[in-house]
This record gives C-alpha cells, structure tokens and sequence, in this order.
C-alpha cells in the first residue's frame, strides 16, 4: 500500500557531500516514522537514521552522528538523509523506510515498506 521511491546516490570524493531522496505514495504517510538504513558490501543492513511522524525527534547511528541530517517534508511526503563529510566506510546501498507505527526504531523489524535502495560509493 505504501510505495518508496529513492534517488540522489552516486559516487563522490571523501569529504564531499550527497543528499538522498525518498518519496512516498500510498496512505497515511503523515502518521508514520521513517528510517534510513544502509547495506555496505559484504555486510549486514544496519541503521543510519530515524525520524518521528511529525519530524519532532531524530536518532542517528554513532557511526554518522555530526555528519548526517534526516529530515521530512510532510506536504511533499519526502524524506531526506543530507551526508555531509563522507568517508569511504560510508559506501554503501542506502535503503529507506516506512515504520510500523507513529514513532522510530533502530531495528530493520520495525520498518514494514522499504525502497528498492541506491548505491552511494565514496572514494578514497
């Protein structure tokens, strides 16, 4: 029922910036927490960052604490991940997605609709 469509992934030197896209189609969007969650090579999906219904709390990973900024765009039912200072550790396939409930996690098992991911790769 809910549909995510991501973009803004690509390759960029280290120290330089990308900010991702995700927007959603389907019900009661508004309503509902969003996360950012990440895929480096040979590694499990882990948790970037997470944000209310109502864009009120964030939560970062320590990893990427300082550097990225999540936000959401309600009227435009679009959520952002600004990486600011990338590094080569940052590479990765960036996924987003729809919470189950109102509020964030950090845990994948909380997250019920996900975008298809896109690839960012940060050179040395």
């Amino acid at each position: 029922q809910v549909q995510l469509v991501e973009s803004g992934g690509g390759l960029v030197q280290a120290g330089g910036s990308l900010r991702l896209s995700c927007a959603a189609s389907g019900r009661a969007f508004s309503i509902y927490g969003m996360g950012w969650f990440r895929q480096p090579p040979g590694k499990e999906r882990e948790f970037v960052a997470a944000i209310t219904w109502n864009g009120g709390t964030t939560n970062y990973a320590d990893s990427v604490k300082g550097r990225f900024t999540i936000s959401r765009d309600t009227g435009k039912s679009t959520v952002y991940l600004q990486m600011n200072s990338l590094k080569p550790e940052d590479t990765a396939v960036y996924y987003c997605a729809k919470g189950k409930g109102l509020y964030i996690s950090t845990s994948y098992r909380a997250y019920d609709y996900w975008g298809q991911g896109t690839q960012v790769t940060v050179s040395s």
